[in-house]
């Protein structure tokens, strides 16, 4: 008699590669819905297995309506979403792509897209490239404020994706400082700020590196920018609700900021956000203004990157329905 498959359910949104999609379908009794707003208590109640995508919170309740689950998987470096606590209070394992922090070492998309910016947005990529396309050839105008080499970079969050970008800058030959409160880096090449205010007041450039959670929320408010160095330039590749969006409009509208290169946004997981980002001000400025530059959360998307991410989450399923630990 052959052993019966694990029932599963996936979404549609979450848009696995060919290949691990087919792989869901042959290790799995799938189940596809189009996102979570398809649910029925029938559904929930017979999975063993939950690929939870973001923007749809799997809660207290949710839980409780899946009597057979054991398995909340996310490709995802954040659970946000999963409501962690609770379900491993309930005998249920999270496989998430946080949990990974070895395989992690090999994905570093998000930390090229972060240099990939701050070379756009300080050499003035985006509006020559304008420029040229509309028949111009002049290079007066697209003058940049100074080499990457004279310039200073700020990291926050020194992190996976954190330490990378330094690694990154070192190759630039800039000066590097960083604001973590749970990490003193031995490298003597870096340089700790112990405020999150000194940071910002010293350096030419910001990047941001840490996870969206209480703590972090709004870390970059009214009073932090007023504490920038005037002419600094900001990027964030890691959650839009680190940043206040009306003091991050302020201080580019006063200059006070040269500059900000976003690929994340405040609210992108909710349901229906692209309704409310079409008549965001922080969109209606960037349409006007070649100093903000928008990318719609790319930072993971490189098809071998999504291949990766999937397939390991797809291990870490299996190992925890087979008794292992997952990591």
């Amino acid at each position: 008699m052959c052993k019966e498959k694990p029932v599963a359910l996936y979404y549609s949104i979450l848009k696995y590669q060919a290949d691990n999609y087919q792989r869901l379908n042959q290790d799995f009794d799938l189940i596809e819905l189009p996102d979570p707003s398809h649910d029925t208590e029938a559904i929930l109640n017979k999975i063993d297995v939950l690929f939870a995508p973001l923007g749809y919170f799997v809660n207290k309740e949710k839980i409780d309506l899946c009597n057979n689950l054991k398995v909340i998987a996310s490709n995802t470096t954040g659970h946000p979403h999963i409501d962690v606590e609770y379900a491993r209070k309930k005998g249920v394992k999270v496989a998430c792509l946080k949990f990974a922090q070895a395989f992690l070492q090999r994905i570093t998309p998000t930390a090229e897209l972060t240099w990939g910016l701050i070379i756009a947005l300080t050499r003035n990529i985006v509006p020559a490239y304008s420029f040229a396309i509309e028949g111009n050839w002049d290079r007066r105008p697209f003058g940049a404020r100074a080499m990457l080499s004279s310039m200073s970079i700020g990291i926050v969050g020194l992190g996976r994706l954190g330490s990378i970008v330094a690694k990154y800058s070192s190759v630039f030959d800039m000066d590097i400082y960083y604001y973590d409160p749970y990490v003193e880096s031995s490298d003597k090449n870096l340089q700790r700020c112990k405020t999150l205010g000194d940071l910002v007041a010293t350096v030419d450039i910001i990047t941001i590196h840490v996870p969206h959670n209480s703590e972090t929320e709004l870390m970059f408010n009214d009073k932090v920018f007023k504490l920038f160095k005037p002419g600094a330039y900001l990027v964030n590749t890691a959650r839009g609700e680190l940043i206040a969006w009306d003091s991050l409009l302020q201080a580019l509208r006063s200059g006070a900021l040269a500059g900000a290169a976003l690929d994340v946004f405040e609210g992108e997981f909710s349901v229906n956000f692209e309704k409310h980002f079409k008549v965001h001000p922080v969109l209606e400025y960037a349409k006007e203004n070649d100093n903000l530059l928008l990318t719609p959360h790319i930072g993971g998307s490189t098809i071998d990157a999504w291949g990766m991410t999937e397939a390991y989450t797809i291990d870490m399923v299996e190992e925890a329905l087979s008794g292992g630990e997952i990591s």
